[in-house]
């Protein structure tokens, strides 16, 4: 790996990882002191179904955050929405740190809540694209999967620290503290994070494909329209392959908190521990199943990580309705650093080979990020809906999550293998892939 393409995958990772840092404490606090604070007109149940509605609108403003930085990033440059989209999310997540509740303004106070969500989905889905098109463009060919894994490696250090951020003032603080201001904090904290991911990617070069692109006169003037008129199959193929990982994530970073805590019984702090060790170990195993997708292919890895995921989903629930901590621990380590890593390390160079150059930020962003709205937002209150269907037990939405998984693994089998392709001629590379 060259200077520079160190510096592009220390840039990616940091900065993807103070991006999602600041959208996981979200889901965390909704999960824990959002419904409480902003919603407490409402029985608890409701209240946190209102809190993780709030949680799915920063999803529905993610493909417009894509389409728009995508536009702009295929157009003008990489670089320069890397930088706008982490000064947007920072000052979003600050301002939701400082915002009054309930009791202090009413109603104005979840309509705030809202607004700055959104603008956190539009910031964050303009930023994922952007972070793996960056790390894939510099780096070499039969390499990309282990560069693309820096800013997948992103996402789960993002958890990572704001859930143990989130823990540390839980349980280092009274409730009643905690529910005062204690919350704020992890939000506030965002602004030091920003200033690091700024310094950094404003280190960086833009990626060369994208320069010779431009010196090639090859940049289209509508990427969205060029993407759907091209390429829509592959956009589809994108949205189904996301579905399960979506589901799979946000199961165990988000709705366990819920789940474990009100159903099963688990202390909150145990509950944060785990999910923090899972996405730790995950962070070390992504690199490793990126690394193997450039050697055995990317869709024999993929499809490999479905099949264990869609194989451990009944068994992961049996495990922890136990009630036994080291079950929950293993449980949720187990399903996460094997299968979803799997299919995680290895998405981010497959899904961005499917797009030649010129439309590559926007079309990865659109089929990643509509994936998103419809499946990873919603799924808290799915899998809370379907819990509360099945008297409290979780196996109608254990049957959902194993769905998830076929829909995903056909996805990929009738998606080409893009691993072997070169981007010397990057605006044809898609094209050249073979069909199925």
């Amino acid at each position: 790996m060259s200077g520079q393409s160190r510096r592009v995958a220390l840039a990616t990772l940091i900065g993807t990882t103070v991006e999602w840092y600041d959208f996981f404490i979200y889901g965390t606090s909704a999960a824990l002191v959002l419904n409480k604070l902003f919603f407490p007109e409402f029985s608890p149940t409701a209240g946190t179904l209102l809190a993780f509605a709030t949680f799915a609108t920063g999803w529905l403003a993610r493909p417009i955050g894509g389409v728009l930085a995508g536009h702009f990033g295929d157009r003008l440059s990489r670089k320069t929405m890397l930088v706008v989209t982490v000064i947007v999310m920072g000052v979003a997540t600050m301002l939701i740190g400082l915002l009054p509740t309930y009791a202090s303004i009413g109603v104005a106070a979840p309509a705030l809540l809202v607004t700055l969500r959104v603008v956190q989905g539009l910031a964050v889905g303009g930023e994922y694209g952007g972070a793996v098109v960056m790390a894939v463009e510099h780096a070499r060919d039969g390499r990309r999967g282990l560069a693309a894994s820096w800013p997948q490696m992103g996402v789960t250090a993002g958890l990572v620290l704001g859930t143990a951020v989130f823990y540390a003032f839980f349980t280092g603080m009274s409730e009643d503290a905690f529910q005062s201001w204690g919350w704020r904090v992890p939000f506030l904290l965002s602004f030091v994070l920003v200033l690091v991911g700024l310094v950094i990617r404003m280190r960086i070069v833009e990626s060369p494909a994208f320069r010779d692109a431009k010196q090639a006169h090859t940049v289209v003037r509508m990427p969205l329209a060029e993407v759907l008129r091209r390429h829509p199959g592959r956009v589809v193929l994108l949205i189904a392959a996301h579905i399960a990982p979506n589901t799979y994530f946000y199961t165990f970073a988000t709705f366990i908190l819920t789940y474990a805590t009100t159903t099963l019984g688990y202390s909150t702090s145990t509950v944060l521990v785990a999910v923090s060790v899972a996405a730790l170990i995950e962070t070390g195993t992504l690199p490793a199943f990126a690394h193997l997708s450039d050697r055995l292919g990317r869709r024999p890895v993929y499809i490999g990580g479905l099949i264990f995921l869609a194989v451990c989903t009944f068994p992961f629930f049996w495990l922890i309705d136990g009630g036994s901590t080291p079950l929950l621990f293993a449980g949720i380590a187990v399903c996460m650093a094997v299968g979803h890593s799997a299919v995680y390390g290895t998405q981010a160079s497959f899904f961005s080979e499917l797009f030649p150059t010129s439309v590559r930020y926007t079309g990865l962003s659109l089929g990643y990020q509509v994936a998103g709205a419809l499946f990873g937002g919603p799924l808290p209150i799915i899998a809370t809906a379907l819990v509360t269907s099945g008297d409290g037990r979780p196996w109608y939405f254990a049957g959902y999550m194993v769905l998830t998984a076929v829909i995903s693994a056909v996805a990929v089998y009738l998606a080409p293998e893009t691993s072997r392709l070169r981007f010397t001629d990057p605006q044809r590379v898609a094209d050249a892939a073979p069909s199925r």
